[in-house]
């Protein structure tokens, strides 16, 4: 009895979350407007999606500052857990406290300091302004990624590699390397993942004309949905379904090589 129930809350969870996904998915085919009425299947809304120069914009403006945030925030976040396992702990457990302070922080109080700090500064908000916003908050999210990965047992091994006579490059590239990889890719999907879903931040580090999915869909929002963004919305789900399925798919032929 109990592992029927157990399987019905799984069930009517699960529907919970992806009803709604699966309605606008449904939504994006239809001919009509109308989100009440069905017309027939249709590809209208994407084509309207991809000969709107406003959409592929805000498209193009998302996943490029999300792969460059990423990626600038990967290395730096990593860098920054190597110089932390070469502090003393107590140093290292005080500027472990303030990289936690940005993720307990509210975002509205974040993006406002970000747009404060621009307008001191006389930077024109842009392009540059939202890709160095996303940069900074996703930095906390990679070190907290990376660093499990990095333990006692790494500097050993390390240092067995000097002993042995290789040189520092060769044993970090070799032994350090392949043991925060895991780490590394995690902390990047993370910030690619965060950056594409923020909307507080970028509203108030955005300059005018420059737009992100979220700004986007806010401001259409205001003088009515169009299905198109429903077209989007799916394009959106099923890009990041199929990186998804990928990744874990890799992760497990990888596991099952080092099992063998």
């Amino acid at each position: 009895m109990r592992k029927i129930f157990g399987r019905v809350y799984v069930v009517i969870i699960m529907l919970f979350l992806y009803l709604p996904i699966l309605a606008l998915i449904v939504l994006s085919f239809n001919e009509a407007k109308s989100m009440s009425v069905w017309k027939g299947f249709s590809l209208r809304w994407y084509e309207e999606l991809f000969h709107s120069k406003l959409m592929v914009q805000a498209i193009a403006n998302t996943f490029s500052i999300a792969i460059l945030a990423a990626l600038i925030a990967t290395i730096i976040g990593t860098l920054a857990v190597l110089g932390l396992a070469a502090m003393k702990p107590r140093t290292e457990t005080v500027l472990m406290g303030f990289n936690n302070i940005p993720m307990l922080n509210a975002d509205i109080v974040t993006g406002i300091a970000l747009m404060l700090f621009f307008l001191m500064f006389h930077w024109p908000r842009g392009y540059l302004t939202v890709l160095f916003s996303h940069t900074v908050f996703c930095i906390p999210y990679v070190i907290l990624s990376v660093k499990p990965r990095l333990n006692k047992n790494t500097d050993k091994l390390f240092e067995a590699a000097l002993d042995l006579g290789a040189s520092e490059r060769y044993a970090f590239r070799k032994i350090v390397l392949p043991e925060l990889r895991p780490g590394i890719m995690s902390g990047f999907l993370l910030s690619f993942t965060m950056s594409v879903d923020d909307f507080i931040i970028t509203y108030f580090t955005r300059g005018a004309g420059i737009n992100t999915i979220s700004t986007l869909i806010y401001s259409q929002v205001k003088v009515g949905i169009r299905p198109s963004l429903f077209a989007l919305s799916t394009i959106v789900f099923v890009t990041a379904l199929v990186v998804l399925v990928a990744v874990n798919l890799r992760q497990k032929r990888i596991d099952a090589k080092q099992a063998y």
